[in-house]
């Protein structure tokens, strides 16, 4: 049994999508349906259904399922052994987002300092286009940024975070499983703009409305955006991951936007395309354990199990392959 065409079902499993899957493993989306068939032959069952545009497991691929991450977990573990051996750097240069720097490098990094106890690391925010010209220069090893397209670099999706409405826990919204974008009209709306896609369509969908809300506050920072929601200056869009802590305590509540579920901000790993160190492959190590573990899961709309959450919050969890090929090599059968 071919292990690439199990770690396929796991991912896809995550995702809920082949294309996704496809993408994030560099192969055309054709070599990951071939992959799952060649696993459904050796099984001898059906493993996936389609419900709509989602792809979820059937009875025989639940069962299957926790056999399959744990062949993956062992697998990442004697890779693991085999590595502590390697010379690591002293010192890291991380580039990353005012966001991923906020919100998910705090988780990353201790995590790094218990399995690489000797290096030292320096981390550098800024804006995409910045951490690229850095990578680029040698100043930087890694970045956390939105995806990017250069020959000299490779970039691995890592961490996709959905965008919904949030609301105070007092506001009339906070009792409702959804609204429509009718419902947002003549609202006050503190508005987040960070100049990717999804945020113009959300601009767009507003400007269809005969009354459109009023667009209070517009600013270029998340944490701002939420100590204005916070104080009851109006409602706005946030990345999941931005107000989990708030979340979670009571504060906010998120509101499922009816015309605007299936947005989301990407952050991509993105390293130069000869970088092969072995600080980059205990990197990739690392994620892979945090996602198996859920501490990254960050969508509130998500259910309360592990498995709902790292779909809701599309975290892969067998992200550690696809970063080591990302930042260490060129992938084998990549398209």
């Amino acid at each position: 049994m071919n292990i690439e065409n199990i770690e396929s079902f796991v991912y896809i499993n995550h995702y809920g999508s082949f294309n996704k899957t496809a993408e994030a493993l560099f192969l055309s989306q054709p070599s990951v349906t071939a992959r799952i068939q060649t696993l459904e032959r050796e099984l001898g069952c059906r493993l996936f259904d389609r419900i709509g545009k989602q792809v979820v497991l059937t009875e025989e691929g639940r069962k299957f399922l926790p056999y399959a991450q744990e062949m993956l977990k062992t697998l990442q573990k004697g890779r693991q052994h085999i590595r502590r051996s390697e010379k690591l750097p002293q010192e890291l240069r991380i580039g990353s987002t005012i966001s991923v720097s906020n919100y998910l490098i705090p988780e990353l990094l201790p995590r790094l300092h218990e399995r690489c106890p000797g290096i030292h690391v320096k981390l550098t925010t800024g804006g995409t286009d910045d951490l690229v010209k850095r990578l680029l220069a040698g100043e930087i090893e890694v970045a956390f940024i939105r995806k990017v397209m250069h020959p000299s670099l490779r970039t691995a999706a890592f961490y996709e975070d959905p965008i919904n409405l949030y609301v105070r826990s007092d506001h009339p919204f906070a009792n409702e499983e959804s609204v429509s974008v009718d419902e947002l009209q003549e609202r006050k709306l503190v508005f987040f703009e960070c100049g990717t896609l999804d945020w113009l369509r959300i601009h767009r969908a507003f400007e269809a409305l005969e009354s459109p809300p009023e667009i209070a506050f517009h600013v270029d920072n998340s944490e701002t955006a939420k100590k204005l929601i916070l104080r009851g200056a109006g409602i706005g869009f946030l990345p999941a991951v931005c107000a989990r802590e708030e979340v979670r305590e009571g504060r906010l509540t998120p509101v499922r936007v009816r015309e605007l579920s299936e947005f989301a901000l990407q952050t991509s790993l993105v390293a130069l395309r000869q970088d092969d160190s072995a600080i980059t492959r205990q990197l990739s190590s690392i994620f892979g354990d945090l996602v198996r573990e859920g501490e990254l899961a960050a969508s509130p709309l998500s259910g309360h199990g592990d498995e709902d959450a790292l779909r809701g919050s599309k975290l892969q969890s067998g992200i550690s392959r696809a970063l080591a090929r990302a930042c260490a090599q060129t992938p084998s059968g990549a398209d």
